[in-house]
């Protein structure tokens, strides 16, 4: 129901129009559970990985360094979990103002320079695969060393829209809460969703869906061993990237649309919270589809099980660390296989 009441209340005092949304607020509490299994799941997974690439594997290479990126903006995006788990579990934000700002800017660099780095690193493999021999000379150290100073840049210029847009403030049935302004700001409030939506949304997918349609049509006309698997592989990637990251960034568009009607910004809110439990849970499979579905971080992991669990020496078989190879009929020579 709406009702004129005192929203979120400024030194101003001023009285604003105001969507009674504690209900969905009070199902939000019941995210801090989810967000605290997120919050390990991510951590331990994406250190687990930071480990080995650290440890195993050379930092000078184009996709280590990609890969090293993407472990963390994962890492920075998983530091923010437990200030909302909390936040949800008390319904009051208990952080303060400068705290409220410092952890929406850590979620939203790490939000958005992962993605970028996810599509930076499927493009990377799309010109080792697609265009292996011409491809050698652009996919220099300084080539990946400047992509990724270039998307850390970009990603923090981005999360200067929601700094402004997001801060402390007093509701009259809640306490604090830490959530965008509810006056002002209006132009940056529709930029920032267009520009998710947009540049961190749709340019990303287009790019994976190229990328890897390209690289499952390279694999399948190569002699390449188990190629099939690897289609599979792609496929599931592609998969799990549109159905974690489409709901979330379609309800978000939704919100420019429903103006002061007060049942849809309910709907639209716990369907927020849905969307954005799937979206998180990508952060978790990151470090599965990127690095553990490959052959040599499987090895990389069995030698770290070994040597922390001598115990599992008899059953873990370690091999030496090998690629496979194909012939790409494109360039007519034979390649390393690369992990998709």
């Amino acid at each position: 129901v709406q009702t004129t009441l005192y929203d979120y209340m400024d030194s101003t005092e001023e009285e604003v129009f105001y969507c009674n949304r504690e209900m969905n607020h009070d199902f939000g509490v019941n995210l801090s559970t989810y967000y605290l299994l997120l919050f390990t799941l991510s951590l331990v997974g994406n250190s687990l990985v930071l480990y080995i690439i650290c440890k195993y594997e050379k930092l000078n290479t184009v996709g280590n360094i990609f890969l090293l990126n993407l472990v963390i903006s994962d890492l920075i995006f998983t530091f923010g979990l437990p200030f909302w788990a909390v936040y949800h579990h008390m319904s009051e934000w208990i952080f303060g103002r400068v705290w409220c700002k410092i952890v929406v800017s850590i979620y939203f660099l790490g939000f958005y320079s992962s993605i970028l780095f996810l599509t930076l690193l499927t493009f990377d493999r799309y010109l080792a695969v697609v265009y292996a021999v011409p491809s050698t000379r652009l996919r220099t150290r300084i080539y990946a060393m400047g992509s990724s100073a270039a998307v850390w840049a970009i990603s923090s210029l981005a999360c200067i829209n929601p700094l402004l847009l997001y801060d402390q403030k007093y509701h009259f049935i809640q306490g604090f809460v830490c959530d965008e302004v509810a006056t002002g700001f209006e132009m940056f409030k529709l930029s920032g969703r267009y520009l998710q939506f947009g540049f961190f949304f749709l340019f990303p997918l287009i790019i994976v869906f190229y990328c890897y349609i390209r690289i499952a049509m390279t694999v399948i006309s190569s002699r390449m061993t188990n190629k099939y698997r690897t289609v599979r592989l792609i496929f599931v990637i592609v998969l799990l990237f549109f159905l974690c990251w489409t709901p979330y960034n379609v309800v978000l568009m939704l919100y420019l649309n429903v103006n002061d009607e007060c049942d849809k910004i309910l709907q639209l809110d716990q369907a927020l919270h849905i969307t954005r439990m799937i979206t998180y849970l990508y952060y978790c499979i990151n470090p599965i589809f990127y690095t553990f579905v490959g052959r040599k971080f499987q090895n990389h992991f069995r030698k770290l099980l070994v040597r922390h669990v001598p115990c599992l020496e008899n059953h873990v078989s370690v091999n030496g660390s090998k690629t496979l190879s194909y012939k790409n009929p494109q360039v007519g020579t034979t390649q390393t296989d690369v992990q998709v």
